[in-house]
């Protein structure tokens, strides 16, 4: 069948996203985590928490007894981030914080650096699902009062994080020089492989969402190459800071009750 997704966006999925005949059990505030080695590190922070199985990851809650903050993850990819992510809102959460890394596309932005998305450029498939992409740059934006606060917040901590455009892509090895040269014309500062769905979804669900990436690797070289930041110290570092700040983050959020 052929015909544009997003004619579509008027009616119900036949198939409920995970939890949507359940009564909502995981508060209203969010943190869905896209890395294994976050999850693990937030689940030490957190005094090894009551966890169950969620997807092919878990879903953590720091408190017992509703009204309280869950984390979630790993996921990859945008169709697996938005699934997560469905299911969540289903379960009852209306504010979600995604952590992640990506990829740098400028020198402005070096290993260890934190980004809040001004906007996802859409270079995957899921958003289509979700909006419509009819602009000649399609894109999708996180909520802008959730974005300022965790901004605000970082900054009370004394923690430099810059706004910028993103880009999301579905394929991580088609990242080609002229791709790169192409979107970072185009604004983006940064590529990874979710926001824009995952903003694209929660728009369309009416809940408010916002991102905070850790660059973790460079593409922004003229010739080509790639400069992997992984196993660097000042990454790892700032990964650690990153996970403590989001969680004090929704931890405020969902005291002050916003």
């Amino acid at each position: 069948m052929n015909y544009p997704t997003w004619s579509d966006l008027n009616n119900e999925s036949v198939v409920p996203p995970l939890g949507a005949r359940q009564a909502p059990d995981i508060g209203p505030m969010a943190l869905l985590v896209s890395t294994e080695p976050d999850i693990r590190y937030l689940r030490t922070t957190l005094g090894n928490p009551k966890a169950q199985g969620f997807f092919m990851g878990s879903l953590m809650t720091p408190e017992a007894g509703p009204e309280v903050f869950s984390v979630a993850g790993p996921y990859i990819g945008a169709p697996y981030g938005v699934m997560l992510l469905e299911s969540l809102i289903a379960k009852g959460a209306k504010q979600i914080v995604v952590l992640g890394w990506c990829g740098a596309l400028t020198p402005d932005l070096v290993c260890g650096d934190l980004v809040i998305p001004e906007y996802a450029i859409v270079d995957e498939g899921t958003s289509c699902s979700y909006t419509v992409l009819d602009r000649e740059l399609p894109s999708t934006l996180p909520d802008e009062d959730l974005s300022d606060q965790l901004a605000d917040h970082l900054t009370a901590s004394g923690v430099k994080a810059s706004r910028h455009p993103i880009w999301t892509t579905d394929a991580i090895y088609r990242e080609t020089p002229q791709k790169v040269a192409w979107f970072r014309d185009k604004g983006a500062h940064a590529v990874e492989m979710e926001c824009s769905a995952l903003f694209a979804a929660a728009a369309y669900r009416k809940v408010k969402i916002t991102a905070l990436l850790i660059v973790s690797d460079s593409v922004s070289s003229g010739s080509g190459d790639w400069d992997p930041g992984f196993r660097k110290k000042i990454f790892k570092a700032a990964r650690k800071s990153a996970c403590k700040l989001v969680l004090s983050f929704v931890e405020k959020v969902h005291k002050n009750g916003q």
